[in-house]
């Protein structure tokens, strides 16, 4: 009776795991996706089936995700673009690229990326031919006298200032936008296909990804030890749409220090994350909570002041989503909860922002809106993050603090700013292959990028480019798409190119933690092999201590 019982429980525990699963995938419309892929495939009727759908499945990995709070019909449209680019870049594989790359091997990575690229140039140019067509087609059609012209769009949906209306210094001042460029459809078969290639060279080899990686870049010379990138861990998102005012941190992220390893550095993560959810709980779920005792206390009297907004969801990024109406209160919560739990911000753990700040500039204005209704010039932010550093020297990181186009501004925050902490450039870096230019790398001054392997990025690009970087001693960020599967090729990706961090987002939700999964087992593996390089520099050379050497190039 004993033992059925407990089968009878087996059974149970195990049915529930499945009605979690099935749920899981619904929710990430996996069954659909699958089923896409399954009907662009049956007609060509492939030989070697699976290995066309371990290429689909990394197509499939590389979308843009739709913001959380978008309209219906921005969802409905970046649906259709989705079913689209997926289906072409099927088609790409199975009827092109299939045969183009059938007699080749595995192992020579850069003749298939060469191909690859070489395929794709001409897809563009006729995919540009075709527009030209369709454009000359539509404007034969129109009527001589057909409406009056509508104002300028500028990027963000702003109109341009009508004739007449005075415009103010900024207005006049401020580079322009840089064009947008679209993605071209099928683009995502590229560098799908360059990952599939390095995978089974590295099955073939049987070697990890990540070995097979590193010597590719190092022309096959077997590194005796490898280093693994530091985490940076996102624990708060504060959400642009929100009721509340802030708009200039979208990620707040956790750095463990140095000395930790991966396990530790998570662990100490997760202490943190589970106090910053209690401080987060609604006032009367919180019993009397402990508050930083800082220098001035001002960690006591902002909590007073503005208690931030409780949000009971989880982002997209993988963490919690909350909203605050000062600047400094974020990183005053985070002070909050470390000192709570009895670490110190600057020694047990660092923080990272991600300021995203071309995604809050007011072109009519010609000013970022750092909170709802509060602007500030490009010149005004340098100032801006040179008071907030000093105020928080524990920030050793900030990416996008500026758009790619105020080249000047970077240069002027990386002189007041390049001894105390990174500055990086994310926005400026989207397509890697177009980075270099006469073996230089096009970037504002910085500390270094935030790469992604996403569209027609190749290995071989991202192999080149970060050899550039280092050359340059700029630092690489891998890090992940917001939109994608839960492949793990970008831990191995990060740890075989040398990266110095690795952003993946928060620590929930099923595609961020295998990741985090894979970087442990990295780490496990290399140190049973005697292989892992501890690392040789340290994470406060940038803080509130400074260095001599000024880390932007």
């Amino acid at each position: 009776m004993e033992s059925g019982g407990r089968r009878q429980q087996e059974q149970q525990r195990l049915l529930g795991l499945r009605q979690e699963a099935a749920e899981y995938y619904r929710n990430h419309r996996v069954p659909q996706r699958m089923e896409e892929a399954l009907n662009a495939l049956f007609p060509q009727r492939p030989a070697d089936l699976y290995g066309e759908l371990r290429i689909c499945s990394t197509v499939m990995s590389s979308h843009s995700q739709v913001p959380e709070k978008a309209l219906p019909e921005t969802t409905e449209a970046d649906e259709k673009g989705r079913n689209e680019s997926v289906n072409t870049a099927v088609e790409w594989v199975n009827e092109s690229l299939n045969t183009m790359l059938r007699d080749l091997k595995p192992t020579d990575q850069c003749k298939v990326d060469k191909m690859l690229g070489e395929y794709f140039t001409k897809k563009v140019k006729e995919r540009e031919e075709l527009q030209k067509e369709e454009a000359a087609e539509a404007e034969a059609t129109l009527a001589p006298a057909s409406g009056i012209p509508s104002a300028t769009a500028l990027p963000g949906g702003k109109k341009a200032t009508k004739s007449g209306r005075k415009e103010s210094v900024a207005e006049r001042t401020i580079p322009p936008a840089e064009p947008f460029e679209s993605v071209p459809c099928g683009s995502l078969a590229i560098g799908g296909t360059s990952l599939a290639i390095a995978k089974a060279a590295a099955t073939i080899s049987h070697i990890p990804l990540y070995l097979h990686i590193a010597l590719l870049k190092h022309h096959q010379d077997s590194p005796k030890e490898m280093a693994l990138p530091l985490p940076m861990i996102t624990l708060l998102n504060c959400e642009k749409n929100s009721p509340a005012k802030l708009k200039l941190m979208k990620e707040v992220m956790l750095i463990p220090p140095v000395q930790l390893s991966v396990k530790q550095g998570i662990e100490r993560v997760l202490d943190i994350q589970k106090e910053m959810m209690r401080l987060l709980e609604p006032p009367g779920k919180v019993s009397n909570p402990q508050v930083a005792d800082s220098k001035k206390g001002r960690a006591h009297n902002a909590g007073k002041k503005a208690q931030p907004q409780a949000l009971k969801r989880i982002s997209h990024l993988g963490c919690l989503i909350t909203g605050c109406d000062k600047l400094e209160q974020p990183l005053l919560l985070m002070q909050t909860a470390c000192n709570s739990i009895g670490l110190e911000l600057g020694t047990d753990m660092y923080l990272a922002i991600n300021c995203a700040a071309h995604e809050l500039m007011d072109y009519v204005k010609g000013k970022y809106e750092i909170l709802t209704g509060t602007f500030r010039s490009p010149d005004e932010m340098v100032d801006m993050y040179v008071e907030l550093i000093n105020e928080f020297p524990f920030v050793i990181a900030l990416i996008d603090p500026l758009r790619k186009e105020d080249r000047q501004q970077w240069s002027n925050i990386c002189c007041a700013l390049g001894s105390k902490c990174y500055l990086v450039a994310e926005d400026a870096a989207t397509y890697v292959s177009r980075l270099k230019t006469d073996q230089n790398i096009n970037l504002p001054t910085c500390s270094g990028v935030v790469l992604k392997y996403i569209n027609q990025t190749k290995v071989s690009d991202l192999i080149e480019v970060t050899g550039l970087l280092d050359g340059q001693r700029h630092i690489t960020i891998l890090g992940s798409p917001d939109g994608e599967s839960s492949d793990d090729s970008l831990v191995d990706l990060a740890v075989g190119l040398g990266a110095r961090f690795l952003k993946l987002g928060g620590l929930s939700r099923g595609e961020r933690v295998t990741k985090y999964n894979r970087l442990l087992a990295i780490e496990e593996e290399l140190a049973k092999n005697r292989t892992l390089q501890l690392i040789g520099w340290s994470l406060e050379a940038h803080s509130a201590k400074g260095t001599k050497q000024n880390p932007c190039i």
